[in-house]
């Protein structure tokens, strides 16, 4: 019950303190003119409103303040500098863009933090692929690699109005699930906050008289906390599995389950860069959110809806899955469900230049069908 307590007053503060602080953040951007000004690649027409990350970083510091006593082996100390200095990266890379290695140097240096604690390293992978133990230095290469693809990954989709927040809402929701059964409410309360941070800005992000976007202060934050709690689930001790509704072994698999949204359109988008010998960081809309508002004329609500869906869905069966069968079969069902998307995407020839070739195409057959009805008209 106490759990209970604490969860709601957490949410409903949360909420409000990112709700009532976003429109002060609009009014300064505004008054200050650090707008967002769209180009080719982007996928809104007029000049708006950035950083509204920053409501994320100060409601995150509030929130570790009041679970101090919830943090019992003082994890939380490892933390903050991570989200402060992905802040303050993120912050002047808003406002003015920094290189991709200047960030990715940021990122290490935030990273590094939490893998200094102890209370996440990872001893070993339980069975998975017939892993056991796990050498410290490999611990630190894997767990290293692993917390930076997901800040980049999540960092990747944030391109159209509300798919970051409605990804990062259903990530956290499962991590709020497993961190509770497993008994780390510390955690749990984390990713309680944090959803409340995203569910308020995602009023704001969707809205067309007060929209702001998270910016790279929001993302990278956002991404670091879901990369950290990811790291975090699989360093739990195999004593907290036996609530959960999957096989210890299992668990590599169910992260990735989690994280396939980011995951799969990122490593799809940087291999048709590097095939098309470009860099892996180069800007295109070659997104696979970019592929369902261009050529499939979805709203940006509705895309990133069937995104955050199939998310969802996707990790619920592989749970399922995970409940029973060893992770060989588990292997499998993801790896045959990657070959599935990246074959559809690869059958309908979305490359960027294709893509604006066949809207091109399809604006002058519209205007064709325009002129010949006014003609019969």
């Amino acid at each position: 019950m106490y759990f209970l307590e604490t969860a709601i007053l957490l949410f409903v503060g949360a909420f409000l303190l990112t709700y009532l602080t976003i429109p002060k953040i609009i009014g300064v951007v505004q008054y200050k003119k650090l707008m967002d000004n769209p180009n080719e690649r982007s996928s809104h027409k007029q000049v708006t409103p950035t950083l509204g990350g920053i409501s994320f970083f100060y409601c995150l510091i509030f929130v570790i303040f009041f679970l101090r006593d919830r943090d019992l082996h003082n994890e939380a100390i490892y933390l903050i500098p991570g989200l402060t200095v992905l802040f303050i990266v993120g912050l002047k890379d808003d406002l003015v863009v920094l290189s991709p290695l200047t960030k990715l140097i940021a990122q290490i240096l935030a990273v590094s933090f939490i893998l200094s604690s102890d209370s996440f390293i990872i001893y070993s992978l339980n069975g998975f692929l017939n892993i056991n133990e796990i050498p410290y230095f490999l611990y630190l290469l894997i767990g290293g690699f692993l917390m930076i693809t997901i800040i980049n990954a999540y960092n990747l989709i944030d391109g159209i109005d509300g798919l970051a927040a409605m990804v990062g809402i259903v990530i956290l929701m499962l991590y709020t699930t497993i961190f509770y059964m497993s008994n780390e409410y510390f955690y749990a309360l984390l990713c309680i906050a944090l959803n409340a941070c995203l569910m308020a800005f995602l009023g704001y992000n969707l809205s067309s008289t007060k929209k702001i976007f998270m910016g790279d202060t929001g993302s990278l934050i956002v991404g670091f906390m879901i990369a950290m709690f990811t790291l975090k689930f699989l360093a739990l001790k195999p004593t907290a599995y036996k609530e959960l509704p999957f096989l210890l072994e299992n668990a590599p698999l169910v992260a990735i389950g989690i994280l396939i949204v980011p995951l799969f359109d990122t490593a799809r988008v940087f291999t048709l860069r590097i095939v098309n010998k470009r860099g892996p960081f180069s800007p295109d809309r070659n997104h696979t959110h970019h592929i369902l508002v261009d050529y499939l004329n979805l709203t940006h609500q509705q895309a990133s809806f069937i995104i955050a869906s199939f998310n969802f869905i996707f990790v619920v069966l592989l749970i399922v899955l995970g409940s029973t069968s060893s992770n060989l079969w588990m292997i499998i069902a993801l790896v045959l469900a990657v070959i599935f998307l990246t074959y559809l995407f690869y059958r309908l020839d979305y490359s960027f230049t294709n893509l604006k070739r066949k809207l091109f195409v399809k604006k002058k057959v519209e205007d064709f069908k325009g002129k010949l009805k006014k003609k019969n008209d």
